[in-house]
């Protein structure tokens, strides 16, 4: 098991450095970036004053031409272009540049944003209670909601429960979580019909004169229509999973036994299938909780407003805010890897027949 563990945390160093490289070579040819736009918007007040002092007089910034390969900086003077440049860090080849970023990197050093006087961590450590909040009450009620949904359809499997639980899972995890938030917000949240819940935020602007048992009803007053949202695509996988690991056990020769042995159908099930059963389904939780973190949260928070990791994703990428692009996609992405590994070696602790390190990786 060392072995696999050791080979896992060595492949991890080519997938980062290939998702890096992937995603910055597709950066180089994305159109637009921070120096274009920080050109265009002087270009755009250039022109605003020069309408207001008269078309006789010109601005000393655009007194100058500009030799730079960005359109925005026609009529600027050059050194004004090269010092942006130099800012924003595209006074370099990108070779350089790229070599630069892996070696800071390797040193957890992601810089600074371009539009806001915080270091990458700094945002990550602001964001991240957020998206721990919604992950968390999802992760928690989709397995509070899966796990006896499974059991039940595996007891009674082939019922007409069981085929119309399917069908209304199928439905749900069919629905992307995102339009199912623009449905709630129609229904329950001042759309077309009921005024409920609040529309946006996590908390309302009065939180901090509210007492604590406000707070804590206020807390959830907002967070009831974005935990729903994501938690309507999620428990159909782990429902299904469920009902075909209770289905495997139910079908072996020891339920037969403890059956024969005149145990009640609540002790066969409980105290002998569940255990086995669950095994696979708690190894599984790093995993899943990880994705609900990373993935499945940044439509929710856009669509609720939520300051989380998926809304600052979201924001920087509109921006062309680099390092925090880059810095959250290597985090995001070592994590991601990190907690795939844990969670195969949970898969070996909880259930000894599993054994990885007789797999290549």
């Amino acid at each position: 098991m060392a072995a696999y563990i050791v080979r896992r945390l060595l492949l991890i160093i080519p997938t980062l450095f290939g998702i890096l490289l992937l995603n910055f070579v597709l950066v180089q040819f994305a159109p637009g970036g921070p120096v274009e736009k920080t050109l265009a918007q002087l270009e755009g007040l250039e022109v605003t004053a020069a309408n207001r002092i008269g078309s006789g007089q010109q601005s000393d910034v655009a007194a100058g031409s500009s030799d730079s390969g960005y359109r925005g900086a026609q009529g600027l003077d050059p050194s004004l272009v090269a010092e942006i440049e130099q800012l924003y860090g595209f006074d370099k080849p990108a070779h350089e540049r790229f070599y630069q970023m892996l070696v800071n990197y390797l040193q957890f050093d992601f810089g600074k944003s371009f539009y806001s006087d915080k270091t990458v961590i700094e945002l990550i450590v602001e964001k991240l209670p957020v998206s721990i909040s919604l992950g968390l009450w999802t992760t928690l009620i989709a397995y509070l909601i899966s796990v006896p949904l499974g059991i039940r359809k595996a007891v009674r499997d082939g019922t007409p429960f069981d085929v119309w639980s399917s069908s209304a899972i199928i439905v749900g995890y069919a629905i992307p979580n995102f339009l199912f938030a623009i449905l709630l917000i129609v229904i329950f949240a001042g759309g077309t019909w009921l005024e409920w819940f609040p529309l946006r935020g996590l908390t309302s602007p009065n939180f901090d004169e509210l007492t604590w048992w406000q707070q804590i009803g206020d807390y959830f007053w907002h967070i009831t229509l974005p935990v729903l949202a994501s938690v309507i695509s999620s428990f159909a996988t782990l429902t299904m999973l469920t009902k075909n690991s209770f289905l495997d056990e139910i079908n072996k020769q020891y339920v037969l036994t403890a059956r024969a042995k005149g145990l009640s159908e609540n002790a066969v099930l409980y105290r002998h299938v569940f255990r086995n059963a669950m095994l696979l389904i708690i190894a599984g939780m790093p995993a899943a909780l990880i994705g609900i973190f990373f993935t499945g949260s940044m439509l929710i928070e856009v669509i609720f407003s939520l300051d989380g990791l998926g809304l600052l994703g979201y924001e920087a990428v509109i921006n062309r805010d680099y390092p925090v692009i880059f810095g959250t996609l290597y985090i995001f992405t070592l994590v991601g890897l990190l907690m795939k590994l844990i969670s195969d070696v949970t898969y070996t602790l909880v259930d000894p027949r599993i054994d990885f390190s007789s797999r290549e990786v």
